[in-house]
């Protein structure tokens, strides 16, 4: 946790209340005292510095900070991501890392490879999968939540939503072994992508054709075929590292 968040509901004047898991990690990890400043934020809006003017460092935890927030949260990333729905343990996982590296919107699709039994699972009918973007900013000490849709029809997907999302990207990339496209070609500085990451399983042929018919690129991630949440990872990486190295060269 590199950043104490509260929702904005919770911050009274200026000044916040913490009672949970928030006030044991000021107390137990920040070992942080009254008077210490430790960077907060809000979700959804701005960070800065809160000062600890109450701490109870004894059950039941408590802290008080009076909260200086001057700066603007970070722009949406140039990175969005469409995963197909994967068992909820790695979806937890994979919603937490993926927010931590930074994504504007995740679009979660069901496919015909997907469990049908996951889609009733509490990372998604209670909202749990909030908590987990969650903990992704309090790592990446960011405030901005991704926004979440989820897609119970491939076809509606398809047909209906990815033409009206396909203007926003400078490409669509969907990761599917054996192709041989570069990556490289595909990503430009200062423009927004789409990602794409198939089921456990894989894609279908007909579920690639299509995703194609509909602009996507395929390309490989190397002749080893990665696990979803891996290779969900593998390719933000890699599209982040090529835009820094595209926006380095441009600016030369």
């Amino acid at each position: 946790m590199n950043i104490i968040l509260a929702e904005a509901g919770e911050v009274v004047g200026d000044l916040l209340e913490v009672t949970d898991a928030r006030a044991s990690h000021i107390v137990k990890v920040l070992r942080a005292g009254p008077g210490d400043r430790l960077r907060c934020g809000i979700i959804g809006g701005a960070i800065g510095y809160g000062e600890i003017i109450t701490l109870n460092e004894k059950h039941p935890r408590r802290a008080v900070l009076r909260l200086t927030l001057d700066t603007p949260s970070p722009p949406p990333p140039p990175i969005d991501l469409v995963v197909a729905l994967a068992r909820p343990i790695m979806m937890r996982r994979l919603s937490s890392q993926l927010t931590s590296q930074g994504i504007g919107e995740l679009h979660v699709l069901d496919t015909a490879r997907v469990e049908k039994s996951f889609w009733e699972s509490s990372f998604i009918k209670e909202g749990h999968y909030r908590q987990h973007l969650r903990r992704g900013l309090e790592q990446a000490v960011d405030t901005r939540l991704p926004e979440v849709h989820f897609h119970r029809s491939f076809a509606r997907f398809v047909g209906d939503t990815l033409p009206g999302l396909a203007h926003r990207y400078q490409a669509m990339i969907l990761a599917h072994p054996g192709t041989n496209a570069p990556l490289a070609t595909l990503v430009k500085p200062d423009r927004r992508y789409l990602l794409f990451i198939g089921p456990e399983g894989g894609w279908l042929d007909a579920e690639i054709a299509a995703l194609t018919t509909q602009g996507c690129h395929l390309v490989s991630l190397g002749e080893r075929i990665l696990r979803v949440d891996t290779a969900a990872i593998a390719l933000h990486a890699r599209v982040s590292q090529l835009l820094e190295v595209n926006l380095v060269c441009s600016s030369q």
